[in-house]
């Protein structure tokens, strides 16, 4: 399980980082707001812990902005401030969970399971769907209709990172580190041919993979005016 962990106390960080990698978790540490925000976007993680006083942007309004976007990765508050009023403040801005410093290291370790059993139970019990595209969680596979779509390993992991965001955004580079992660002879161009075959597959579920130049690649449910 992955984890984002957006603490500018940097031999806080350095501790966390290393307390967590040994129990088995791969930890990306982040220093500032909008680093966060950019990387929370680009979901980078399977949970976010957040500190509410980093510099340029505010944890809070990190969190306000990620679940107005629709981002439901689940964020565990992870602060000094350990009043009620803060607490409540930052459950009502969107977290699942809140942890006041200082803390014990296995108490943050629970909570942290915890969090990632509740999401993957979520996760599990609901279909996504795009279109006439659905996603069943349960089995991983794609269907239009009551009919599995079929993909290859490659495909399926792009499609699978295009479904996680449907109308964002996900950057070509992005997806090349998640189809291609240890294929030193691959070119970034490989992205394209894979989003071509893909579209030929997705032709009659209504659902279609948009080229944005710049930003990358989104999926969306088919405009009415197309035909």
């Amino acid at each position: 399980m992955k984890i984002l962990l957006v603490e500018d106390d940097v031999d806080m960080s350095k501790v966390l980082v290393r307390t967590l990698e040994r129990r088995g978790f791969a930890v990306t540490p982040c220093f500032d707001g909008a680093t966060a925000f950019r990387l929370i976007k680009d979901a980078v993680a399977d949970l976010i812990i957040l500190d509410l006083n980093i510099p340029i942007l505010d944890g809070l309004h990190i969190l306000q902005r990620a679940r107005a976007q629709g981002i439901k990765t689940p964020v565990l508050i992870l602060t000094a401030r350990g009043a009620v009023g803060d607490r409540v403040a930052g459950l009502n801005a969107g977290a699942d969970d809140y942890l006041a410093k200082p803390f014990d290291l296995e108490e943050l370790d629970a909570r942290i399971r915890a969090l990632l059993r509740r999401q993957i139970g979520n996760d599990e019990s609901t279909d996504q769907k795009c279109g006439d595209l659905r996603y069943e969680r349960s089995s991983g596979a794609f269907y239009h209709g009551e009919d599995p779509l079929e993909l290859t390993p490659r495909e399926y992991t792009l499609l699978k990172a295009l479904m996680a965001k449907p109308g964002h955004a996900v950057k070509k580079e992005r997806l090349f580190q998640l189809v291609f992660p240890a294929d030193e002879d691959a070119q970034i161009e490989a992205v394209e041919v894979l989003v071509y075959r893909i579209r030929k597959k997705l032709a009659a579920t209504k659902t279609e993979i948009v080229t944005l130049r710049g930003l990358g690649y989104l999926l969306r449910a088919q405009r009415l005016d197309r035909p």
